[in-house]
């Protein structure tokens, strides 16, 4: 992962404070405060409605804010709305070219859009192609490039005009796993040439590629850091991973089990969170060799972005 940037005596890329987003009694944004420094892949992390979208295009100027403030590079959402979609680039979670028309037809028709000049076309255009690996697709159909390709393609259209600070709704939805991590390569090549990124995603794989997250329920974001600090904060249960001769048997026995906070299956294994790991460790073995079950494997791990995403959840939703 490239290094950070910082703030210094720059403004922030983007900043938002006690931002909030009402339609009619329901609340889709509560209260919203961040700021993202430049250069840097903000993740926003979180199940769908929770808000991610609608935070965005609030950003992107597509939504006025009910309450609160934002600026992107200094730029207010509520007053300079023009010249804010001067400077980014946003590709949204539904793919949003068009189909009946070729890969580099795509490419000018944006061009024009965003106000491409005429002298630089050409090179924007040959930028584009090589970035997304489309040069031998250039006459292709859109319609006919695989979900993949299509994505590079979006990516490659909302960067055209060389925008500072790039929005990524869901970008890479319904693609395979090979697609995202190069989609993803994509993504740090542009970071570390100074672009600031702003990104949503539900898949836990991907907020582990951040270099910060917020994590967004019910309209508000109940936790932010870097990946490293969310796994580590003083107020998750320890964890220990569980690999049995029968997942499924495991998972009931250790249900009932006193003691323990919670039990999950994860791939081939369960994980199992505690208040004392040492105490904890003779109990499960105990009643799973009580049942006649095998433990192949019991220790302590760090959590996965997906222990810490859930645990967090569960946390805000036994608050009063």
């Amino acid at each position: 992962m490239g290094a950070v940037a910082t703030r210094g005596n720059d403004e922030w890329a983007v900043e938002a404070q006690d931002l909030s987003k009402c339609f009619g009694s329901f609340c889709a944004v509560d209260r919203v405060s961040f700021q993202v420094c430049r250069g840097e892949i903000f993740g926003f992390l979180g199940p769908n409605g929770a808000g991610k979208s609608t935070t965005i295009r609030i950003l992107c100027g597509l939504l006025l804010p009910s309450s609160g403030r934002a600026t992107l590079s200094g730029l207010d959402v509520m007053t300079q709305t023009e010249a804010i979609r001067k400077r980014i680039g946003y590709m949204s979670q539904r793919f949003s070219l068009y189909d009946d028309l070729q890969v580099e037809e795509n490419i000018d028709f944006f061009a024009g859009i965003y106000g491409v000049s005429r002298n630089e076309r050409a090179q924007r255009k040959a930028f584009v192609l090589e970035m997304a690996g489309l040069v031998e697709k250039r006459h292709t159909m859109t319609r006919d490039l695989a979900g993949g390709w299509k994505q590079r393609l979006a990516l490659g259209c909302a960067i055209l005009h060389r925008p500072p600070i790039l929005f990524l709704d869901e970008p890479t939805s319904g693609v395979d796993p090979m697609a995202r991590r190069d989609f993803w390569r994509l993504i740090y090549d542009m970071a570390a040439e100074g672009t600031t990124v702003f990104v949503t995603t539900h898949y836990m794989e991907e907020a582990e590629y951040c270099h910060r997250l917020a994590l967004m329920y019910r309209g508000k974001i109940i936790a932010l850091g870097t990946p490293t600090e969310l796994k580590r904060r003083r107020d998750l249960h320890a964890l220990l991973e569980v690999e049995t001769g029968d997942s499924s048997l495991a998972l009931e026995v250790l249900r009932g089990t006193e003691g323990l906070v919670a039990v999950a299956v994860f791939g081939r294994a369960l994980h199992v969170s505690v208040l004392d790991p040492t105490e904890t460790t003779g109990r499960i073995r105990t009643a799973l060799a009580q049942r006649g079950i095998e433990v192949r494997r019991l220790e302590t791990i760090e959590p996965a972005m997906e222990d810490v995403f859930v645990a967090l959840i569960e946390q805000e939703e036994r608050r009063p």
